[in-house]
């Protein structure tokens, strides 16, 4: 069932997408869309895990739980969310996202946004466990998240699902594990 609410959102949601497609940001272009693609298949986070693990000790462990963390994210973005919701990618030659923007459309729906949900399962899990770390992976999470709207491939409420199932992720993982 569809409520009014449901339809304010969505609404909202292909506004908010509209306007970041339109707006000209030529000088944040190449560097959205180069850190969109270096988060494919976490490669950011994993790269960072690695470099935690080889420091030992509680950094090790951050890493651990970080990785677990992407690993439930990802699960349940990609076989789960998707599946279950099933909506379509976004438009964007015809809300005219600019084609430097582009990176390559992925074929699965775009609820929720897998990217956002690991990253976002990355940060918190590794945050928990190394305070100093936390504000800036949240904020690589958060660019992550946004480098996926600005080239054009989520809407904005793709994305905040995506870092709200990460949050959970994580919160799971950290519960469960320790």
């Amino acid at each position: 069932m569809t409520g009014p609410i449901v339809l304010d959102l969505a609404a909202l949601d292909r506004a908010v997408y509209g306007a970041i497609a339109i707006t000209p940001t030529p000088s944040l272009d190449g560097a959205m869309r180069r850190l969109s693609h270096a988060a494919n298949h976490s490669k950011i986070s994993f790269a960072l895990a690695g470099l935690l693990a080889l420091r030992g000790g509680p950094a090790r462990r951050a890493a651990l739980l970080g990785v677990a963390a992407i690993g439930v994210a990802s699960a349940a973005a990609n076989l789960l969310g998707k599946n279950l919701v099933r909506r379509e990618r976004p438009d964007r030659l015809g809300a005219l996202v600019p084609e430097a923007r582009h990176v390559r459309m992925p074929t699965s729906a775009s609820f929720p946004s897998g990217h956002s949900a690991s990253a976002f399962a990355f940060a918190v899990a590794v945050g928990a466990e190394l305070p100093r770390t936390a504000v800036p992976l949240s904020l690589l999470a958060a660019t992550v998240a946004y480098s996926r709207v600005h080239t054009g491939v989520h809407y904005p409420g793709d994305v905040v699902a995506g870092a709200l199932l990460g949050v959970a992720s994580a919160t799971a993982v950290r519960i469960t594990l320790t």
